[in-house]
C-alpha cells in the first residue's frame, strides 16, 4: 500500500520518478516520514532497486532536470558510488528544498533484514557517520518510512517484517552496543594524565552513541539518525533521569578541560544504563 500524498513536492517527484526503468518502489524517510519535519526540513527519499535489473540513472537525470533549481547543481551518482552503505544517490534542490535520493538495493536489505530478524548486526566505518553505520539503520528505513510509489508491495512486505520491533534484533543492539558505552569511558579516563581533549572528546562520543543506541532498543524504537538521537531518547518511557543536562554538562566540562568531571558525568549515565539493561532482562 502506498500512502496519499499531499505534499506538492512529493508529488512531483513521485508522477516524474515512477517510470524510471529499474525503479522497484519509492519511499519518504527521514522527519518527514515520522511527522516531526518543520517548513525547513530536507526531503529523503530511498530509491529500491533490484540489483539483476539496474537502476537507469540517465532516466533519472532525465525525468529530475525538469524539476530541479536550475541555480543549484545537481549530483546525481551510478549505484556503488557513495560506498557500501550510503550506496549512492542523487542531491538536489525543489523549489528551494534540499532533496537527498538514496540508492537502496533490495537484496542488500532484504539479507539486513533477515541476519537483523536473526540477531546479528553489524557497525562500519562509514563517512558522514561519527559513531558508524549500524546494519539496523536499513531496517528502521524500512519500518519508518512512508512508501510512496510500491506497484508490487515490496516495500509493504519489508516493512511487515520489522514491525514491530523484533525482540531478537532488540537483544542484538543490546549484545553489540551496551558495554561499549563504559569500555568507551575506560578509554577516555587512559587519556586523563596526558590532559588529550580530542581522545578524551573521541571515547565520550563514542559512549554517548553507544548509549543512544541501548536507550532506542530498550524502547524498541529504531534509531535512524545520530543527529539529535540523545535528545529524542530523553523523550522515552525507559531512560534516564537528567539525561539531556549530564550530557550537556559533559561537554561544557571537556570544552573547559574539567576532564575528570566530564569521566563522571558519563560513569553516571553508564551506570544508569546498565541498571536500565538489567532491569529489562533482555541482554
Amino acid at each position: 500500500m502506498t500512502t496519499a500524498v499531499t505534499d506538492p513536492i512529493l508529488t512531483r517527484l513521485t508522477d516524474a520518478l515512477r517510470p524510471v526503468a529499474g525503479l522497484v518502489g519509492l519511499a519518504l524517510g527521514g522527519s518527514r516520514a515520522r511527522g516531526t519535519a518543520t517548513a525547513a526540513s530536507d526531503y529523503d527519499l530511498a530509491l529500491y532497486y533490484d540489483a539483476a535489473e539496474p537502476l537507469a540513472t540517465d532516466q533519472l537525470g532525465a525525468a529530475l532536470a525538469p524539476l530541479i533549481d536550475h541555480n543549484a547543481a545537481p549530483t546525481i551518482t551510478p549505484p556503488g558510488a557513495w560506498g557500501p552503505w550510503i550506496n549512492g544517490g542523487a542531491w538536489l534542490s525543489i523549489d528551494g528544498h534540499k532533496i537527498d535520493l538514496l540508492y537502496r538495493d533490495l537484496a542488500r536489505v532484504r539479507a539486513i533484514i533477515a541476519d537483523g530478524n536473526a540477531g546479528t548486526v553489524s557497525m562500519d566505518y562509514q563517512p558522514g557517520h561519527p559513531h558508524g553505520f549500524c546494519s539496523a539503520i536499513w531496517i528502521g528505513e524500512v519500518a519508518l518510512c512512508r512508501p510512496l510509489h510500491d506497484p508490487a508491495h515490496v516495500i509493504g512486505a519489508l516493512k511487515a517484517e520489522v514491525l514491530p520491533y523484533p525482540d531478537t534484533l532488540r537483544a542484538a543492539m543490546l549484545r553489540r552496543f551496551a558495554w561499549e558505552v563504559a569500555f568507551s569511558i575506560d578509554n577516555a579516563a587512559t587519556a586523563l594524565a596526558r590532559g588529550d581533549q580530542t581522545h578524551i572528546a573521541g571515547c565520550a562520543y563514542r559512549a554517548l552513541s553507544c548509549l543512544a543506541q541501548v536507550l532506542f532498543a530498550l524502547n524498541g524504537r529504531y534509531l535512524i539518525n545520530e543527529k539529535g538521537a540523545l535528545a529524542e531518547a530523553a523523550t522515552f518511557p525507559a531512560t534516564i533521569a537528567g539525561l539531556q543536562d549530564t550530557v550537556d554538562a559533559v561537554w561544557r566540562a571537556i570544552g573547559g578541560r574539567d576532564f575528570p568531571a566530564a569521566i563522571g558525568g558519563l560513569r553516571g549515565l553508564a551506570a544508569a544504563g546498565a541498571r536500565l539493561v538489567a532491569d529489562a532482562d533482555l541482554a
